[in-house]
C-alpha cells in the first residue's frame, strides 16, 4: 500500500533524504523512527505531495503521488502533530465540517461521523464541546477526522506526543484495530516504548538514509541476533540442564536463582517443543517466555545516538 523507491530530496546544497526505499503492506503498522534531523517529517511531506522530491517513486495504494497527486490524496489520511482544533464546535459538528470538505454528501455524513467516532471510542462524546475534551480525546477526535473519508493509507506524525498514560493506551488500541482492519499505517514517533506494543514493522532512519527496515521479527533476528528464552522453575530443576545441553538449538544458558536465561536460535514452534519436553520430564515451570528487546534497543543498536 506504501511503496517508496530511491527517494531523494534536496534543499539547495543540503540532501535531506538520500536514496530511501520503503514498502509497507496492507494491515501493517510501521514505525518510522530516527533522531532529530533524520528526515522523517521530510519523507512524510513528500509522500503527501507537499514538497517535490528531487527524484524517486512514491506510490500510495497503487497510485503514483507525483503523476496523479489528486488521486493519491484521496486514498491517504494524514494526522499532524498538535493539529489545530475548533473549540466552539461540538464533536459531531467538527467532524461534519470536515466531512463536507471531503465532498461527502449531507445524507451520508451522519453515518460516516458515527463510524469514525465509534472507531476511536468517542461515541459518547458526540455532542460534547471540543473545548471540553482532554488532550487524549482531542488526539482521538483528530484521528476520527482523518478517518472520515475511509482512507486506505494513514500517516500519523507523533500521535502520542503530550498524552498521559491512559491517553497513550487508548491511542495504542485504536491504532492496533486500524491495522487489524487492513489499513496501512505509518507512524512517525520518538516514544519508542509505546510503539513496540503496536507496530508490526519498523523503519529506522538516520541522516536522511534508511538504516534498516522490515518486520519486528526480521529486524530482531538481523540486528539483535538469537532470541533468549526465560524459564522460571519451581523447586528442583531436575533434568532441565541435560535437556538444554541435548537441544542443538539451545546453548550458553545462565542461571539466576530460579530463572534460567537460554540463548535460543529456534522458532516459536521449536520453543514450544522444548517446553513440552521439560513438562514431560517433570520440571515444574512457573513461567516460560521469549525475551524481546524493545524498539529502544533496536534504535541504539543500529547506531542512532539520540532521541527527539
Amino acid at each position: 500500500m506504501i511503496r517508496i523507491k530511491d527517494l531523494r530530496i534536496d534543499y539547495d546544497t543540503v540532501c535531506a533524504v538520500k536514496d530511501l526505499s520503503l514498502e509497507v503492506g496492507p494491515g501493517e503498522v510501521c514505525g518510522l523512527i530516527g533522531p532529530n534531523g533524520a528526515g522523517k517529517t521530510t519523507t512524510m511531506r513528500a509522500m503527501l505531495g507537499l514538497i517535490e522530491p528531487t527524484y524517486g517513486l512514491i506510490e500510495l495504494a497503487g497510485v503514483d503521488m507525483r503523476e496523479h497527486p489528486r488521486d493519491a490524496n484521496r486514498v491517504v489520511g494524514f494526522m499532524p502533530d498538535f493539529p489545530p482544533m475548533y473549540e466552539d464546535l461540538m464533536c459531531w459538528e467538527f467532524l461534519d465540517l470536515f466531512a463536507a470538505s471531503y465532498s461527502i454528501t449531507r445524507p451520508n455524513r451522519p453515518r460516516a461521523i458515527d463510524r469514525a467516532l465509534e472507531t476511536v471510542g468517542l461515541s459518547e462524546k458526540r455532542k460534547a464541546m471540543v473545548s471540553e475534551l482532554s488532550r487524549g480525546m482531542r488526539q482521538r477526535l483528530m484521528l476520527a477526522k482523518t478517518l472520515i473519508p475511509d482512507p486506505k493509507v494513514l500517516m500519523l506524525d507523533e500521535p502520542a506526543s503530550g498524552l498521559d498514560p491512559q491517553g497513550r493506551i487508548d491511542l495504542k488500541n485504536v491504532v492496533k484495530s486500524l491495522g487489524t482492519s487492513g489499513k496501512t499505517v505509518l507512524i512517525s514517533s520518538h516514544i519508542l516504548a509505546e510503539m513496540t506494543e503496536f507496530c508490526t514493522s519498523v523503519a529506522i532512519m538516520e541522516r536522511g538514509r534508511m538504516v534498516v527496515n522490515g518486520t519486528i521479527a526480521e529486524i530482531h533476528q538481523r540486528i539483535m541476533g538469537e532470541a533468549v528464552l526465560l524459564i522460571e522453575v519451581l523447586g528442583d530443576p531436575g533434568p532441565l540442564a541435560a535437556l538444554i545441553d541435548a537441544d542443538p538449538l539451545a546453548h550458553s544458558f545462565e542461571q539466576d536463582g530460579a530463572l534460567y536465561s537460554i540463548s535460543y536460535r529456534g522458532n516459536a514452534e521449536e520453543a514450544s517443543d522444548l517446553l513440552a519436553a521439560l513438562v514431560r520430564e517433570g520440571v515444574r515451570i512457573a513461567s516460560f517466555s521469549r525475551r524481546r528487546e524493545g524498539l529502544e534497543e533496536l534504535f541504539l543498536k543500529v547506531g542512532a545516538k539520540e532521541l527527539s
